[in-house]
């Protein structure tokens, strides 16, 4: 496990789980050489019920920590499960692969991608992005970090060499999306009223869960085979990412279900 705690989340574990500790600067830099404690006060219940309750939890601690305890919390639960819970064309079908959800959740660099993943959604960025047509002649376009069009569009605008972190990104965007906020893809598929699919429009690559499904795993196997991928040992584990696509869906969801059904839109501006 890479514990890339603050020096805010050390003191912050130290605040909530030790409350009665005199020095507590002196325990709070202890604590950056113990990665034992630092697991056991991670996975620690009231650390848990304490990040539900405070409304300003964000103030105190980072994003990554916050995510990081939830999703700890939820391989704990998940592993007590019998069944996943899939909605397929708005229907709730039960399937059997919690086995296959555990090993995958099993995996430390798993639970610490997911909670990157989750914090970096805190702040949607706009983009602009400036192209040349051809010598001379140059067009831009702004577009957002949940727009998969937009994005698959800037990758088109860079060289093959550069394109790692955009391939990445779409992977996490449809990642996210499916996994935390499946109803924003069912809103932009069908009309809420009447269930009917809407029109297609042209500039629209993705439509339905299933596309935002199959193009994560396509730019996550992009990036993990992308030459930038092995220096920076990514590669591995976003081939498996876009290999269990649809495993990785199951804790966020279970997270935005169980934890943060009422804070989500809060938290992520979606």
């Amino acid at each position: 496990m890479r514990w890339r705690l603050l020096p805010q989340d050390r003191r912050f574990l130290v605040d909530v789980l030790m409350p009665g500790y005199r020095d507590k600067a002196q325990a709070a830099n202890l604590l950056a050489s113990d990665e034992n404690m630092i697991a056991r006060m991670v996975d620690d219940e009231r650390l848990f019920q304490h990040v539900l309750s405070d409304d300003e939890v964000l103030v105190h601690a980072s994003p990554w920590l916050f995510f990081l305890v939830l999703l700890r919390r939820a391989r704990r639960e998940m592993a007590q499960e019998t069944f996943t819970v899939e909605q397929r064309d708005r229907q709730k079908v039960v399937i059997f692969d919690v086995d296959q959800v555990n090993d995958l959740l099993e995996d430390d660099a798993v639970i610490d991608y997911l909670a990157s993943l989750l914090a970096s959604f805190t702040r949607v960025e706009s983009i602009t992005v400036r192209y040349q047509v051809r010598e001379g002649v140059w067009r831009q376009f702004r577009t957002s970090e949940l727009n998969v069009e937009g994005l698959i569009r800037f990758a088109q605008t860079m060289e093959e060499r550069f394109r790692f972190q955009v391939y990445k990104r779409i992977g996490d965007v449809c990642l996210f999306l499916t996994g935390m906020f499946p109803e924003y893809i069912e809103s932009r598929h069908r009309y809420a009223s009447s269930g009917q699919i809407r029109p297609s429009v042209r500039a629209r690559l993705l439509t339905s869960h299933e596309d935002y499904e199959s193009h994560g795993r396509a730019f996550y196997r992009l990036a993990a085979e992308h030459e930038v991928a092995q220096p920076e040992e990514m590669g591995g584990l976003l081939a498996r990412l876009g290999e269990g696509f649809v495993l990785a869906e199951k804790p966020l969801r279970f997270v935005a279900n169980r934890y943060l059904q009422f804070t989500r839109h809060r938290l992520f501006d979606v």
